[in-house]
């Protein structure tokens, strides 16, 4: 199969590129931006993408592709940090900006290129850069500018090198897709054949010559990511060796355990462990409010919970099979490469027996080469309802990240039916797909208001809804009034405890600047 190698430097940005790469067709694989590029790592590649970075090319110790890349003979497309360390290896000048470029910013294409084909003369492009172009290499020439006159995009004049200040790989870069996609495409030739049915049937050969005669032991949360690898556990391997472990933490969303149990059993799972652990979690939350200290505890109890079953069941030497993405692996600081800046811990990519079960050998992560929505679209294919895999995303921790403020069984019940009442009603007013991920959050604040003519003194509910293109990058959701105002009546009289609720419009940038 063809491929584009993306050699990663850092950028949060990374795994966007590689999304991209995917919706054109053509399977992208990344790999350290400081990888050795042999024979054996170019096999099907027909390019390869220099990412973003939150280095400056000239700060010591800036990352650098193996020399080889320029050599190669295959295209090469540098993205904004990729774009400068092209230019400097080639002999041209950077230089650091007085002012930095961030955000929306207007690029006017003034020579042709296949890069731009349908792209247009001049569109919105997305920067995030305080280094830039100040003085073109040797055999380079300048495809496109930015409104401040910097070079936007430059290529080589005879050997088949190209670079972007702006990143394409953002859904708020306007055209970004359609740039991606002639670059895999018409100026690489990769052929689009990278689907979900050719992955389902690699994949399921890869698991069964993974784990051979061996059990496999899934900690499954119900959310999308590991429902559907417990779907691709037992539709690969003989589900009496398959065992899925469940953990009520009293934090999960309303009817969780119950859904789990039906869907699961409906996909002939043999082996399903239900544990309440709700007593735990509270016990360990009591008197908490900072968010850290009540992260540290959930997960702190996850892991005693966690190996006290697994010693129960006699698993400790199953292998370990998660639901782990690409993308929990990169916002972790584990990806592919070690000059990535941690965005947040995943629960199942850090813990103690996730780490020595790594260390010797014994994971099994059958979705780490997958974004959220190929995740969807791999639970369709294996059968799973829009029910299951059109769900909203849910936290590791649960309702304890979304309770400010001490975490008690009270606060998480009333918190769980506002919950529970904005899922539904969205649903029923043909808005829930339109939105990523919709949620209600409990405010450590009381308010006073007037309800049947009596004074009310209650708990106060925060909702947020965000719509997404690619599950990456986000906006606050455009919310009808009318459904907002209905929606926010229903939470206040169907749940005594709730006495008001506000609705959260703030936004933010996809990623920070590409370098600190």
């Amino acid at each position: 199969m063809d491929s584009i190698l993306i050699l990663d430097f850092g950028s949060q940005y990374t795994q966007l590129i590689g999304r991209r790469a995917r919706q054109a067709g053509v399977y992208a694989e990344i790999v350290p931006g400081d990888a050795v590029l042999d024979e054996a790592r170019l096999r099907g590649v027909k390019g390869v993408i220099l990412s973003g970075s939150p280095w400056s090319v000239y700060e010591e110790g800036a990352p650098a592709p193996d020399p080889r890349v320029w050599r190669l003979g295959l295209p090469v497309l540098g993205v904004c940090y990729g774009m400068q360390r092209m230019t400097l290896e080639f002999g041209g000048k950077v230089r650091r900006l007085p002012d930095r470029e961030y955000g929306r910013q207007a690029v006017r294409v003034v020579s042709d290129d296949p890069l731009f084909a349908g792209v247009g003369e001049t569109f919105s492009s997305w920067m995030s850069h305080g280094d830039s172009v100040d003085e073109c290499a040797p055999g380079f020439e300048i495809l496109a500018v930015s409104g401040n006159g910097i070079p936007a995009a430059v290529r080589h004049r005879e050997l088949p090198l190209r670079g972007v200040q702006f990143h394409p790989e953002v859904s708020h870069c306007e055209k970004g897709l359609e740039l991606i996609s002639n670059f895999v495409l018409r100026i690489c030739g990769a052929k689009p054949e990278w689907t979900m049915e050719a992955f389902l049937a690699d994949e399921g050969e890869r698991l069964r010559a993974r784990v051979g005669p061996k059990p496999v032991l899934l900690l499954i949360s119900g959310g999308v990511d590991s429902t559907v690898a417990g779907a691709l556990l037992l539709r690969s391997l003989d589900p009496e060796k398959v065992h899925l472990l469940y953990v009520d933490t009293g934090l999960m969303r309303k009817g969780e355990t119950e859904a789990v149990r039906l869907i699961l059993g409906k996909l002939g799972a043999k082996h399903l462990h239900i544990v309440d652990a709700s007593r735990e979690f509270f016990a360990a939350l009591a008197g908490l409010e900072e968010p850290e200290a009540k992260r540290k505890a959930i997960g702190d109890v996850f892991i005693r919970v966690q190996e006290r079953e697994v010693a129960r069941l006699a698993l400790e030497d199953a292998l370990l099979a998660q639901g782990t993405l690409y993308t929990d692996l990169i916002e972790s600081g584990k990806g592919v490469g070690n000059k990535a800046r941690v965005i947040k811990s995943h629960h199942n990519v850090g813990t103690p027996l996730v780490e020595r079960k790594r260390a010797a050998g014994l994971v099994v992560e059958p979705l780490d080469r997958l974004y959220k929505d190929e995740v969807r679209e791999l639970g369709r294919l294996l059968g799973l309802g829009e029910d299951v895999v059109g769900r909203h995303p849910f936290p590791g921790p649960g309702l304890g990240v979304r309770v400010l403020g001490e975490v008690t069984k009270e606060a998480c019940d009333a918190l769980r039916e506002a919950d529970a009442i904005l899922v539904d009603e969205l649903k029923c007013r043909g808005l829930y797909s339109e939105i990523w991920q919709a949620f209600a959050v409990l405010l450590p604040t009381r308010t006073v208001g007037v309800a049947g003519d009596e004074r009310r003194y209650g708990r106060t509910v925060a909702i947020r809804a965000v719509s997404s293109v690619d599950g990456m990058t986000a906006e606050p959701f455009a919310f009808p009034w009318k459904d907002l105002l209905e929606i926010s009546s229903l939470i206040t009289n169907r749940v005594p405890e709730i006495g008001r609720v506000v609705y959260d419009v703030s936004s933010k940038p996809p990623a920070t600047i590409e370098w600190e």
